[in-house]
């Protein structure tokens, strides 16, 4: 099996990897991180002129027409970066879902200008008390007037204080965990009866809690067919799992490489720490964790490219892979460094932060391993 990336694959990572060692460097990224909207809009537009936005975006809606190993393509030298700006939330979420579902009409609406850097949007898909259930939904949507009237409460929602529009799944009929009757919504942020509490992350980026009291959305604001949106809403989280999980493999590398360098440069009891054989196994042990986790994240990527049915378990799998790795190689590397390795200053720390909400973000470990144990065969 050929594992290595095609020529574009290999100008899209070198693209992402000029620009970071270019223009987006810690200090860089700190002052964007720090910023009103946690990131950088001159940045974001950038990424559109580059033509990262529209890579998984179909052809037919006026993209490349790339897939999952694209977006690990991707993802992974943004995490590298330990970039802020929000690819997940815009093109990930709400653009694969509007990919996927959306009508023509609607997509020429939003889409163009989400891929365009020209609009910021999110997905309201998580629930005060959903845990990590995305079927578990509690807000309602009732036919009223010719149009809906939503109702209900979303937590973390990533990009929420900068959205403009908002995907919003709510249930039209069913019960809280039936996959039948949740339906897909778009709506204006500054919708009438729409509350948003925008907060900072401990990772360095921002989300945002939403209220929604008495909102009213037009007939045309609904995405796909009504109570038929879970398909379109699992299959955006399922690439959103494998990007972050890229994203993770991207953080490991750089924490590896790291701490590596600084044993062979930390002098103590008059030579290099590299030198020490027990630090040499950890280090080793943190390399072994990584490549395990980059080769989990490329039977993901490519069993969501063929669809295969395969797919699911791949994804729990790395995520799985993730959560167990990360914090191992997120915990060697802060220890090896010392004290130092919690500072602010030191971007190690921030690196591990990174990773640490990775690790709960689309289902934590032990969820993931519950799903992986439920699975037949």
């Amino acid at each position: 099996m050929d594992l290595s990336l095609n020529e574009m694959q290999l100008m899209l990572a070198d693209s992402v990897e000029k620009f970071i060692a270019n223009d987006y460097d810690f200090e860089t990224r700190q002052k964007y991180a720090e910023s009103r909207t946690g990131f950088s809009l001159p940045v974001w537009q950038t990424f559109a002129e580059l033509g990262w936005t529209t890579v998984t975006i179909g052809e037919k809606d006026g993209g490349f027409g790339g897939g999952p190993v694209d977006l690990m393509v991707i993802m992974e030298r943004l995490g590298r970066g330990l970039v802020v700006e929000p690819f997940l939330s815009n093109i990930v979420l709400a653009a694969g879902i509007l990919g996927r579902a959306g009508s023509n009409e609607q997509k020429s609406r939003w889409l163009a200008a989400i891929t365009g850097g020209e609009l910021q949007a999110g997905l309201a898909f998580v629930e005060p008390s959903a845990g990590y259930e995305i079927n578990s939904v509690q807000t309602t949507a009732t036919r009223e007037s010719g149009g809906w009237v939503l109702n209900g409460a979303k937590a973390y929602v990533l990009n929420g204080g900068s959205a403009e529009m908002i995907l919003v799944p709510a249930r039209t009929s069913g019960q809280r965990l039936e996959r039948d009757g949740i339906t897909l919504f778009a709506i204006d942020a500054s919708s009438k009866g729409l509350t948003i509490r925008d907060y900072a992350t401990v990772d360095g980026q921002r989300a945002a809690e939403i209220l929604l009291d008495q909102v009213n959305v037009a007939d045309d604001q609904v995405i796909g067919e009504v109570g038929k949106g879970f398909d379109s809403l699992n299959s955006a989280i399922n690439d959103a799992t494998l990007a972050v999980c890229a994203e993770a493999v991207g953080i490991m590398t750089v924490l590896t490489e790291k701490t590596i360098e600084y044993s062979k440069n930390r002098v103590q009891f008059g030579v290099p720490i590299s030198s020490f054989q027990s630090l040499q196994h950890r280090m080793v042990d943190m390399y072994t964790a990584c490549e395990q986790s980059r080769s989990l994240l490329m039977w993901a990527a490519m069993a969501l490219a063929d669809d295969s049915d395969e797919a699911e378990r791949a994804v729990h799998s790395i995520k799985y892979q993730v959560g167990i790795a990360g914090k191992h190689i997120g915990e060697e590397a802060v220890q090896i460094h010392g004290g130092m390795g919690v500072t602010w200053e030191l971007d190690v720390a921030h690196y591990f932060k990174r990773l640490t909400a990775i690790g709960i973000q689309f289902g934590n470990a032990d969820w993931h391993l519950d799903r992986l144990a439920a699975m037949p065969g």
